[in-house]
Parts: C-alpha cells; sequence; structure tokens
C-alpha cells in the first residue's frame, strides 16, 4: 500500500455513508419500535402476513428490493410523478434513496429486537404501575420501555451495521455518484473495477473494523441480565 494513500484518500464515502446509516436507523428505530410493541402485545388480523412482509428484506435479493422501490417511487410511478410535479424532487440518483434502501433492509433487525424485547417485559411490573394511576403511555415510557431498552438497542445497533453495508438495492435506486450518493460499499466496488486494490483495501479495512466494533457493543447488550 502506497505511503501516500492516506494523502489522497477521499473520506466523501465514508461520511456519507455514516450520514445515511445513521439517518435510516433513527427512521427502522421508529417504526421497529411501533411494529414491535404491535407484533409483541396485540392481536391484530393478519398479524403474521404483515410481520412477513416486514422482514422480507433479510431475504429478498437485493435487486428486488432495489427494483420495488423504483416502481413505487419512480418517475413514471404515480408517487414519484406528484413529488416531481409539485415538489420538483426525486429520490432517484439522490442520497435519500440510499436512506429509503438502507431503512428497509434495517427494519427487520430492529422490529425483531423490539418484538422480542417487549415479549419477556414482565406484565406484573405494568400492572403495578396502572395501580398507581399511570396511564398506559406513562406506563410504556416509564416501564415497558426502559425495561425492553437493552433489546431494542441492540437491534438498533445491528440495523445500523446493515445500513452501513448495503449495497445492491441503493446501487439501483441512489447509483453510484461520487460526492453525492457514493457510499462506502459503492467506492470499494468502483475502486476494484479501475484497478485500485490499494484503496479498496484501506475502506475495506475501516468498514470492517466499525462493523466489529458494533457487533460486539450490541453482544453487550444481548448478553446483559435482565434486570431483577
Amino acid at each position: 500500500m502506497p505511503t501516500d494513500l492516506w494523502t489522497q484518500f477521499d473520506a466523501a464515502p465514508l461520511a456519507l455513508t455514516l450520514r445515511v446509516a445513521g439517518v435510516a436507523t433513527l427512521l427502522a428505530l421508529a417504526l421497529g419500535v411501533a411494529l414491535g410493541w404491535v407484533f409483541a402485545r396485540t392481536r391484530l388480523p393478519g398479524r403474521g402476513v404483515l410481520e412477513a412482509v416486514c422482514m422480507l428484506p433479510l431475504v429478498l435479493p437485493p435487486t428486488v428490493l432495489g427494483y420495488g422501490i423504483l416502481v413505487l417511487t419512480g418517475r413514471r410511478s404515480a408517487l414519484g410523478a406528484w413529488l416531481r410535479e409539485h415538489f420538483d424532487y426525486t429520490v432517484i440518483f439522490h442520497w435519500h434513496g440510499a436512506v429509503i434502501a438502507s431503512t428497509l433492509v434495517a427494519l427487520p433487525l430492529v422490529l425483531k429486537g423490539a418484538s422480542s424485547a417487549f415479549a419477556q417485559v414482565d406484565r406484573h411490573l405494568e400492572a403495578a404501575s396502572r395501580t398507581l394511576r399511570q396511564c398506559a403511555w406513562s406506563t410504556f415510557v416509564r416501564v415497558t420501555l426502559p425495561l425492553a431498552w437493552p433489546g431494542i438497542l441492540a437491534g438498533t445497533l445491528l440495523a445500523f451495521a446493515r445500513a452501513m453495508g448495503e449495497f445492491g438495492a441503493s446501487l439501483m435506486v441512489a447509483g453510484s455518484i461520487p460526492g453525492q450518493t457514493q457510499t462506502a460499499s459503492m467506492a470499494i466496488y468502483d475502486a476494484v473495477q479501475a484497478g485500485r486494490d490499494d484503496v479498496a483495501l484501506l475502506l475495506a479495512l475501516i468498514v470492517s473494523a466499525v462493523s466489529v466494533a458494533i457487533l460486539v457493543l450490541s453482544n453487550r447488550f444481548l448478553q446483559r441480565p435482565p434486570p431483577p
């Protein structure tokens, strides 16, 4: 690896990766916690089918997921045409498209963690809260959520790591435009295609190191014993 590689290194793909993964993780967290509570605590008709649909990004090929986003938000779709007509905006070839793709692949990890965490919360503690004249929302915020938070956080960390590594669907939706939509995974692919193995290796090592740190932190929360 050339000694001057660091001086020529472009950090823009890494910065964009962190931005995309951060926004996607926040969106996945909000959706995952809400859906996780629904799946763990309600008898919603068709719950099994809805949960299976939410988990699909884990098993679908990235190209299928990317194509689905294109169909729903592309310029020829009803939503895409409306956004372009009224706001002159499109998610295609925009980093927002990568956020959508990353959110979809990260959501199942948050959802599973949240659903499992909510299911393990002791209902007697929630009942005790209600005897103290706490409303349902207060009980959720003060009792249920703090007890379930370690499991939710573990799933959220895994979701962030997954969002960082998103490639296929994001490439189809956002493309790989240097300085605009090119994330670290896309930059690695482009560097390999261009024969710049030193750049690809450096980016791969950085992303791998961050991912390992996130996985270690996530395992600590997963292995934390439940409160007495």
